[in-house]
């Protein structure tokens, strides 16, 4: 095969890669790199506390304690940053979710609640407090705005999960767990997947019609390194952030590992996704106290469905 023929072969193969790529969703490959993180904000530009995050529909980044403790952080897609609420009273946040109507959720696990944010105002109210919970640490929402909160128990190394409805109301949804942490909703919002930080599973259980969890099944386990943080893709695929390691992990609806996507920092501790197309993705990274960003293959599902819901910008 001459010279010529071979450049029109790979020229017609590029063209065809492309092509299929798109039809898919996806960029091509040779557009962009892929899994390569670089900060998004300094370091220490956040405590040791530094968790969430949650992305708004103008693609702002929030995250928790942000320069102090018991802040809120709002990023804007260019790294500047700045504090958008402070929480009240003793108050201090761990993760952040919006919910479908548009209203900010955040995890307190000093005083046992989850509040209520008005992204225009920045008004707080109380959503659900619950004494009986350990320290309710991150959040999954549902399309019909039921939470589910990841509820550790550090001391006894045990952890819960927690269903609240969209009126408040408070219900013990799993138990006898190990230490929950990273929790998400898969697309079709019939499966709800949690981790355990300390001994390293990831649950899955089956949503039923009515917010009860049930069919509780293991679909991976890891030999060392905590896992924290986790989110779903559009296709069901897992992030999860290892402490200790310093990576993502990603992997399939089936636990199989697809990837894993190594930081600046050995201890990322929760990720989301946004950007202007949903794949960017999102870590808080605690050893440098800043976030981090890489880009990602396919769309969060967060973004996809604040997309499809018209969920308005913070101020």
């Amino acid at each position: 095969m001459d010279t010529s023929t071979r450049l029109a072969c790979a020229l017609a193969f590029a063209a065809c890669h492309a092509a299929h790529a798109a039809a898919a969703g996806a960029p091509p490959a040779t557009l962009e790199r892929l899994h390569v993180a670089s900060a998004l904000t300094p370091p220490q530009s956040f405590t040791f506390g530094v968790e969430g995050p949650a992305v708004d529909a103008a693609g702002n980044v929030y995250a928790v304690n942000f320069a102090r403790q018991q802040t809120i952080g709002k990023v804007k897609p260019n790294g500047e940053a700045a504090v958008f609420v402070t929480l009240p009273g003793t108050s201090v946040a761990n993760g952040i979710r919006f919910g479908p109507d548009g209203a900010m959720f955040v995890a307190d696990y000093v005083e046992h609640t989850i509040y209520r944010i008005d992204p225009a105002s920045g008004a707080i109210a109380v959503h659900a407090r619950e004494a009986a919970m350990s320290q309710p640490n991150d959040l999954a929402i549902t399309a019909g705005g039921v939470i589910y909160a990841s509820d550790p128990d550090w001391k006894k190394n045990a952890g819960r999960v927690w269903r609240i409805d969209p009126d408040g109301s408070v219900t013990l949804a799993a138990d006898q767990l190990g230490t929950a942490n990273g929790i998400d909703v898969s697309p079709d919002g019939r499966t709800l997947y949690v981790n355990e930080s300390v001994q390293r599973n990831i649950w899955a259980f089956t949503i039923e019609p009515d917010g009860t969890l049930g069919g509780k099944r293991r679909i991976a386990s890891f030999a060392d390194f905590a896992l924290d943080g986790m989110r779903v893709d559009v296709d069901g695929n897992l992030y999860v952030t290892r402490i200790g390691k310093g990576t993502v992990v990603k992997l399939s609806p089936q636990g199989r590992i697809l990837a894993e996507i190594a930081l600046p920092g050995k201890k990322p501790s929760n990720i989301s996704f946004g950007g202007p197309d949903g794949r960017t993705a999102y870590v808080t990274e605690v050893e440098n106290g800043q976030l981090l960003q890489f880009r990602v293959a396919r769309p969060g599902l967060e973004w996809q469905q604040r997309q499809a819901g018209g969920v308005k910008a913070a101020r």
